[in-house]
């Protein structure tokens, strides 16, 4: 009986879809993990597109072992709303090859996969048919900014996106923090580029004049940078937030 292959959590540059993308992998990813890319002829990500651009970027550091236009790549479905199971339900299709006992690749557009990101319930399915799962080490904003941030990195929450409409999102916020309160834990969420402004003036608007606020801008990017100051001190003067590079927001009430 053939033994099954091991599904590999495969990390991405942060820098996709910004201004820094396209330079050299080997800034973003640690060497081990790019070599291990260049051997998988099987892959499941989210776009084949970026996911053809990330091996690319691969083969300028470490060669692939065979042609980009023979390595086989399947998107990940997107569930309709309403069935946040349907991924698990591709998981026979998407897992294929790694039951027949070839390594597999799995791939976000950004940071690991699972994170943050699409691939869980991809994952749960690996595990449900006796895969072998492996996450290799690579950049995660949210990791990054927490440790940046100077808040507490022993209790802290990723909350993903807030609301979009005002009146959800403020009241969101007034909640969070008062978890934040109760139980001393950093919260962190993140927001479309385009919207970081909007997401930093509802934080600036509801919390707390001591509650410490941290932001994260273009982590692993050339000019990063990260602020963490209390709300007060953030409203006497504000930064400016591009719209075109990932931001991740913290806060720890006091």
């Amino acid at each position: 009986m053939t033994s099954h292959g091991t599904l590999y959590l495969v990390p991405n540059g942060l820098d996709v879809g910004t201004p820094d993308a396209g330079a050299d992998l080997a800034e973003r990813l640690p060497l081990g993990t790019l070599r291990l890319a260049a051997r998988l002829s099987h892959w499941v990500c989210e776009n084949a597109k970026t996911t053809r651009a990330f091996l690319k970027r691969v083969d300028a550091v470490c060669r692939l072992e065979r042609p980009l236009q023979e390595i086989a790549i399947i998107e990940l479905p997107r569930p309709p709303k309403g069935r946040p199971d349907a991924a698990a339900f591709e998981g026979g299709r998407l897992l294929a090859a790694a039951v027949a006992g070839s390594d597999v690749g799995l791939i976000s557009e950004a940071g690991l996969p699972g994170v943050a990101d699409p691939g869980a319930q991809l994952v749960a399915a690996a595990h449900a048919a006796g895969i072998r799962v492996v996450a290799l080490p690579g950049a995660s904003s949210i990791t990054l900014a927490v440790a940046a941030s100077g808040l507490n990195g022993q209790s802290f929450a990723f909350v993903g996106y807030l609301p979009i409409e005002a009146e959800a999102r403020a009241a969101r916020i007034r909640e969070l923090e008062a978890t934040s309160r109760r139980l001393a834990q950093t919260q962190v969420m993140i927001e479309t580029p385009y919207r970081n402004a909007a997401l930093l003036g509802a934080l600036l608007a509801q919390l707390q004049p001591a509650t410490m606020l941290s932001v994260s801008v273009g982590l692993t990017l050339a000019g990063e940078s990260t602020r963490s100051d209390r709300a007060e001190r953030w409203r006497s003067g504000p930064a400016t937030l591009p719209n075109d590079v990932p931001a991740v927001f913290s806060f720890l009430a006091r």
